[in-house]
């Protein structure tokens, strides 16, 4: 295996949208692919067809994107597999990692994972009637660690592309350590590439793990990419802008990405709302987030909203992920 990391763009249910991926591809390096929010299952082909826009394209600015699915039923997994097959997709990703309650508590995401046998019913449906390659993001189990073990057992006996584990349980959400001695424990059972996610904030994050997984060079970062664009060049060793061209650059990519959505959102303040999700996570790559989030969530308007993005710029240093400022509160 290639010892050079691989960076994959968690999806993020709200944030990762098909306009952010098409803008931070635009102006960041270093993903080897796009995993995009999930689709919940339900959809017909003719509603998935609706969605044309977020699913025509299999590529962005060059980065290969793998659509993710959400469901607990073969025959909606058959349908979507099928349709991203037809439109070109090299992959799809099922979903068994989303933590939230009103996902869990219908066995879907990591709902399903306390449930082994249903999982590999589901796959022995799935694998014969598709051609496009399947991968799984999941946890390390739901309630318990021990649910991972059992399920890698399930995994092997499925030809399966990778496995990305988010070294958590479900019922932790984002809250608590990660596990990593109980990733490192299913990694060796896999006969399957393994990818890690879990709390890769910074280089240093990085490569504190790389030292404790010596052999995985698959990662998927969320949260910490959301925080600092630039990270996922700095691990895989780009060039990396010095810290005041980052700054501008940064500038230019927030700025880019709000005029697409208000243009998306026909200049509805929808567009505001949006921004400030992700102001929730980037706000952490200057040196005073809080102040700067607070100012940025009660801006109202459009030239509100310009105004102030425009002074935090100016008034505040850009640090990215090396300021070490980024705590997940659990909501933003």
């Amino acid at each position: 295996m290639d010892s050079n990391p691989r960076i994959y763009l968690a999806p993020f249910q709200g944030i990762t949208t098909y306009t952010y991926r098409e803008v931070y591809t635009k102006y960041f390096g270093g993903i080897a692919k796009l995993f995009t929010p999930f689709y919940p299952g339900g959809n017909s082909t003719k509603g998935l067809s609706k969605r044309a826009v977020e699913l025509n394209f299999t590529h962005q600015n060059g980065v290969e994107v793998v659509p993710q699915i959400l469901s607990k039923d073969a025959d909606e997994i058959v349908r979507f597999a099928n349709f991203c097959d037809e439109k070109g997709y090299n992959e799809i990703n099922w979903n068994l990692g989303c933590p939230y309650a009103r996902v869990a508590n219908k066995k879907r995401g990591s709902g399903i994972l306390p449930y082994p046998a249903m999982i590999d019913e589901i796959l022995k449906d799935v694998m014969h009637q598709i051609s496009i390659n399947l991968s799984i993001k999941c946890r390390l189990g739901y309630f318990s660690e021990e649910e991972i073990f059992t399920l890698m057992d399930v995994y092997n006996s499925h030809n399966l592309n990778e496995v990305t584990i988010h070294a958590r349980l479900g019922k932790q959400l984002y809250t608590g350590e990660v596990n990593v001695e109980a990733f490192e424990k299913a990694m060796n059972m896999s006969k399957i590439p393994i990818v890690y996610n879990g709390d890769i904030f910074s280089e240093k994050n990085y490569h504190t793990k790389k030292k404790e997984l010596d052999s995985i060079n698959l990662w998927m970062i969320g949260r910490g990419l959301l925080v600092d664009p630039f990270l996922p060049m700095k691990i895989i060793g780009t060039d990396v802008p010095d810290i005041d061209d980052q700054k501008l650059i940064a500038y230019k990519f927030i700025t880019d990405l709000y005029l697409k959505y208000r243009k998306k959102n026909n200049d509805r303040l929808q567009a505001i709302s949006v921004m400030k999700e992700l102001w929730g996570f980037m706000s952490y790559s200057f040196d005073n987030p809080q102040k700067i989030f607070n100012k940025i969530k009660k801006t109202t308007s459009f030239d509100e909203y310009e105004e102030v993005v425009a002074r935090t710029f100016e008034d505040y240093n850009w640090v990215g992920s090396e300021g070490g400022l980024f705590m997940w509160k659990g909501h933003i």
